[in-house]
């Protein structure tokens, strides 16, 4: 009786001992994320035990979502940008100039506004033929010409290249001739590069392509390499390489201070256009003149070369001989 009341103890007890391990068993980290019933009494599946993220706020509020800035706050920083995208694309990509004079009528109006591409330069391109370019003034080109007084805006828009700088003394004409051409007027023309007739129907109307006076219309020149040969399409009307042959360069314009190719009639909106190379420019006799130069200049190095290779010839033979025996 005894040892059956004792047993049946031990083994009620044995049960208790059981259930409590069982009962006291944590749930795993991943139940208490996954699962939504938890016991206060299962000891850290309470909210009290969740990570501030799950409950919001560190008093359980929900997080509060970041107030934007202010608008007039971001301004000041976005014109700042604005400012420096600007300097950069003028520097080194496009630049705005401005037509001050008439002497590229009827291509280019007075007031006209072109972008000239800065681009290219930069990786070694040079003028062409036909090109329509803007650049420094050689040697006191516009002596004479007035200098503008631009107002506070103006030097800010010239500044970020929407206007041209009045520091800057630019003229804007056709390339005619380039390095090793020889460019000639004979009466009223036509215009012949190395001793090709040009037909510019760009010229100005009433304009003859070359001028018949005591100033510099008449002319034959040969343009040295690094340089070229630039007139107005409003050929009785531009003061351009045929009346500065008194300067340093001969009236030529050295291609280091050209600034770039006019590409494009930017304003006003309705002369909006670009600025191709007219096809009497591709004539491919043009180069004739430049291919029979370089002819002549490998001539010397070709008849060196077709005397080399006997010799070559006959010193391997020799060697061939020698190492037979």
């Amino acid at each position: 009786m005894g040892d059956a009341a004792l047993g049946a103890r031990s083994g009620h007890e044995g049960e208790e001992y059981r259930g409590r391990s069982v009962g006291a068993a944590r749930p795993s980290a991943e139940d208490s994320v996954t699962s939504g019933e938890h016991s206060p009494a299962g000891g850290g599946d309470g909210p009290g035990d969740q990570p501030p993220t799950a409950r919001g706020g560190a008093d359980g509020s929900a997080p509060r979502a970041k107030k934007p800035r202010s608008f007039w706050k971001e301004l000041p920083i976005l014109i700042g940008i604005a400012l420096v995208l600007a300097l950069l694309i003028k520097t080194f990509l496009v630049q705005a100039f401005s037509i001050p004079s008439d002497s590229m009528q009827n291509t280019l109006q007075q007031g006209d506004r072109v972008l000239v591409d800065k681009l290219t330069p930069w990786f070694g391109s040079e003028p062409e033929r036909g090109e329509v370019v803007v650049f420094h003034d050689p040697d006191n080109w516009l002596a004479g010409e007035p200098t503008p007084q631009p107002n506070a805006l103006q030097q800010m828009l010239s500044w970020i290249g929407l206007m041209p700088s009045a520091e800057e003394k630019d003229l804007i004409k056709r390339v005619v001739g380039v390095g090793g051409d020889t460019v000639e007027c004979k009466g009223t023309g036509p215009l012949t590069v190395n001793g090709k007739a040009l037909n510019e129907p760009y010229v100005y109307p009433g304009n003859t392509p070359c001028s018949q006076d005591d100033q510099g219309g008449q002319f034959k020149v040969k343009v040295p390499e690094g340089h070229i040969w630039v007139m107005g399409d409003h050929r009785q009307n531009s003061r351009d390489s045929r009346y500065n042959r008194a300067d340093k360069n001969n009236g030529m314009v050295p291609v280091k201070e050209v600034v770039g190719r006019a590409v494009v009639i930017a304003w006003p909106v309705n002369r909006w256009d670009n600025l191709p190379v007219p096809d009497t420019y591709d004539q491919p006799a043009l180069d004739a003149a430049s291919a029979a130069g370089a002819a002549l200049t490998l001539a010397p190095q070709g008849l060196a070369l077709v005397g080399a290779v006997p010799l070559v010839l006959w010193r391997r033979r020799r060697a061939d001989v020698g190492g037979g025996r």
